[in-house]
């Protein structure tokens, strides 16, 4: 079972997990992460926001992003997926995958998907 961290600690694990992020921070991000703090712990409540902005920053369906603003969301990818595996809950981190698989393929002519922030509520939730 997973220890709970103190406030210390939680400043400590976000903050190394937003260094290079700090503009996306700034922009949408915080209240992003404070939307989904309400719904999850910590870690899954960042994994979550991340995903967003990655979605945000790389504008699937629409034209490509410059190089730095696309790499910006895979880093997002990146700390979000890590900060999953962190919690060895494979449900959860198929759920997430999920999200952001029905957006990708809308975005690419797909199926129509539900809203992001909608499906990684019910991927938090175990409601996929």
């Amino acid at each position: 079972m997973a220890r709970t961290l103190s406030v210390s600690e939680l400043v400590d694990e976000v903050g190394a997990n937003l260094a290079g992020l700090e503009s996306v921070w700034d922009g949408s991000m915080s209240d992003a992460y404070a939307f989904f703090r309400h719904q999850a712990r910590p870690e899954v409540a960042l994994a979550a926001t991340l995903v967003e902005s990655a979605v945000a920053l790389q504008d699937l369906g629409r034209t490509a992003p410059d190089p730095p603003r696309l790499l910006l969301g895979d880093l997002c990818l990146a700390r979000a997926s890590r900060l999953l595996a962190d919690t060895h809950d494979t449900e959860l981190q198929v759920a997430f995958a999920e999200a952001v698989e029905r957006i990708a393929a809308q975005a690419a002519g797909g199926p129509a998907a539900r809203d992001l922030r909608e499906l990684l509520v019910a991927a938090i939730l175990g409601r996929r």
